[in-house]
């Protein structure tokens, strides 16, 4: 806890966001981070809670998040350092683009607005880098043990660097030509600025983590192979099996998968070589399907290229409009309204709208003709029902239609093939404490459970490491 009457005498607050329209000529970060002086008078506000939801069940990582914010307040950056990095290997990650669970299920926001444990959590991080608290840990002694990783996003560097500092040999794989998977080339620089991402690869480098980049497992080095050079295996490819909108005139150019547009856009901010024509949104009508954090990012990519209109279509119902601080759910996540930085950039949001056919000419897409829906509740127990709205048809301009309407799986491909691992109902990798159904093969993240957080994706990485570990030094004796 903070101050034992800190929620009493502080308000709430947060950063401020940059100017929009200084924002949208750049990729640069968003947010102007809080002083130091302020961030330890919010840790204040930490209350003498009894159970700390915020930890137990608002955290995936179960970061000690009542005992940062008392060693912040009291201005213990570097223990407060030590209880972070205990549970989150990627705490500068989590701290820029987590949606913060842990503030919804926060006590004060039962009736009050709560701690601003996100920006408390990155001023930690960012301190300890700036100090040079944050140094390689190298194993003191060597297993002889080797393990492949496949994937390098969240939850193969967590895992990896987990492994390593156990003693492992661990080398991680990655069909990119650099790492970082979803971090580097799914979410916008300008919610997560790259030399982040580099900053802390770094630090596995000088660890004794080995990265091999362009290597497409299943066609350059075979599932075979791995077995036989390997102790263990873990998959960390994510869900990258995007969900699809079959409707006439889908195969019209110009509508892309929303993590291919952004893939792309990431490329070209880099400096990285593009396959083909790049696709932009300059001076064009673009069109976003789908309400969720990726269609937001590709609001914000658009609006940054220069696009002439933005558009975002959901085909849920508008979630009810909540500006109190407290959380009308609590402790769950509550479904409310949420507008981004990229909203508040310039877009047209729309809710319950159903996509009926694209239509265009050999030039690319040039239509979209949707109806609007609504829903209703056909009774406990039940899924809500859709029903078009009778007359509501309308048709809409478009040039670039983005289609961000989520991920159904891990993408099965050869490499999964060969491995002959089994898959749940939902075409996930099926999974008993991280172990699939070849001796040996792990997975973890979003190849395991499903699309979710970068929060989530750590913990199971970090999880999965303890697995394999038990593993090995069973396998050893």
């Amino acid at each position: 806890m903070g101050k034992t009457t800190g929620f009493l005498e502080y308000e709430r607050k947060t950063y401020s966001n940059r100017p929009a329209e200084e924002r949208v000529r750049d990729y640069k970060e968003i947010p102007v981070a809080l002083p130091n002086e302020t961030i330890s008078v919010q840790a204040a506000r930490c209350m003498d809670c009894g159970i700390p939801f915020c930890h137990s069940m608002g955290c995936p990582v179960y970061n000690l998040i009542p005992e940062w914010n008392d060693l912040v307040y009291k201005g213990n950056w570097l223990e407060a350092y030590e209880r972070l990095e205990m549970t989150n290997t990627l705490p500068e990650i989590t701290g820029r683009i987590c949606p913060a669970p842990c503030e919804a299920s926060c006590t004060l926001s039962i009736n009050s607005s709560p701690v601003t444990i996100k920006q408390i959590e990155l001023a930690i991080i960012e301190n300890a880098f700036a100090r040079g608290w944050v140094t390689a840990r190298p194993p003191f002694v060597e297993t002889g043990k080797k393990v492949a990783i496949i994937g390098s996003g969240p939850a193969g560097i967590s895992a990896a660097q987990q492994l390593r500092r156990l003693g492992h040999t661990v080398t991680v794989f990655e069909k990119q030509d650099k790492i970082g998977g979803i971090l580097r080339y799914g979410i916008p620089d300008f919610k997560l600025e790259k030399w982040v991402i580099d900053r802390r690869l770094a630090q596995l480098v000088e660890e004794g983590v080995n990265f091999e980049t362009s290597v497409h497992i299943g066609d350059d080095l075979s599932a075979r192979y791995l077995l036989r050079a390997y102790q263990a295996v873990l998959v960390t490819m994510g869900a990258g099996e995007p969900r699809d909108l079959k409707v006439p005139g889908r195969d019209l150019g110009g509508i892309r998968f929303a993590m291919e547009y952004l893939t792309e856009s990431n490329r070209r901010v880099a400096g990285l070589p593009l396959d083909g024509t790049p696709v932009s949104g300059e001076g064009k009508n673009v069109l976003v399907i789908g309400g969720g954090d990726t269609g937001s990012d590709c609001v914000g990519t658009a609006r940054r290229q220069g696009a002439k209109n933005v558009y975002q279509f959901e085909i849920l119902e508008k979630p009810r409009e909540w500006k109190d601080g407290s959380n009308p759910q609590w402790p769950w996540w509550p479904q409310i309204l949420r507008t981004s930085s990229s909203h508040e950039e310039g877009c047209e949001r729309r809710w319950g709208i159903l996509t009926k056919q694209f239509s265009g000419d050999a030039t690319g897409v040039k239509k979209i003709h949707c109806v609007k829906v609504e829903w209703t509740s056909p009774g406990p127990g039940k899924s809500p029902a859709m029903r078009e709205m009778p007359g509501s048809e309308f048709s809409l301009d478009v040039d670039l239609v983005l289609l961000a309407m989520g991920f159904l799986h891990v993408t099965h491909n050869r490499l999964l093939d060969d491995f002959k691992v089994a898959y749940d109902p939902r075409g996930n990798i099926e999974t008993k404490n991280y172990a699939t159904s070849v001796p040996g093969v792990f997975a973890a993240g979003d190849a395991g459970i499903g699309a979710s957080l970068v929060v989530r994706a750590i913990f199971h990485g970090r999880e999965a490491a303890k697995a394999i570990d038990g593993y090995l030094r069973e396998e050893k004796q």
